[in-house]
């Protein structure tokens, strides 16, 4: 049985609660055997990770936002299954969202900071396609990613 808190612990992180969702929309839905995840956006304990990368953060920074980003990820998949990683087969796909300026072109080497944790926790079954855009975000963030895993 995979030990998420474990495997993060290694890493020398925590798996947060699941964040509420901020509008009218569901944190997640579960369709036949495929998890889709809402957006979660870029935060920390300190509240929401706010900035433009290549104006007031640099890549490093945005990395670790995108890594809180597939926190929250992991939060929402952990509250989908109760909690049982047993119905956890694979992450099949990550889309993130890069707040930065016009002239940034390193989009992908911030939205790395979620798909270097899905590896790091899930090994093989945390490899995934994605996409890496740039775009304003919904209350200044830094970072907006959403998910969709396979159930058994």
């Amino acid at each position: 049985m995979l030990d998420i808190e474990k495997k993060l612990s290694k890493l020398s992180l925590k798996l947060p609660s699941a964040p509420t969702p901020a509008a009218n929309y569901l944190p997640y839905v579960i369709t036949n055997k495929l998890l889709f995840i809402s957006g979660q956006i870029s935060a920390d304990k300190n509240g929401l990770i706010k900035g433009v990368i290549g104006q007031n953060m640099s890549v490093e920074d945005g990395y670790r936002a995108a890594q809180n980003c597939g926190l929250s990820l992991l939060a929402q998949l952990n509250a989908a299954i109760s909690g049982d990683f047993q119905k956890f087969k694979r992450v099949i796909r990550i889309a993130g969202f890069v707040n930065a300026t016009n002239t940034f072109e390193d989009h992908p080497k911030v939205v790395n900071g979620v798909s270097d944790l899905m590896v790091s926790v899930f090994g093989e079954n945390g490899k995934h396609m994605r996409i890496a855009l740039g775009s304003t975000l919904p209350l200044g963030v830094a970072v907006e990613v959403e998910g969709l895993f396979e159930l058994n």
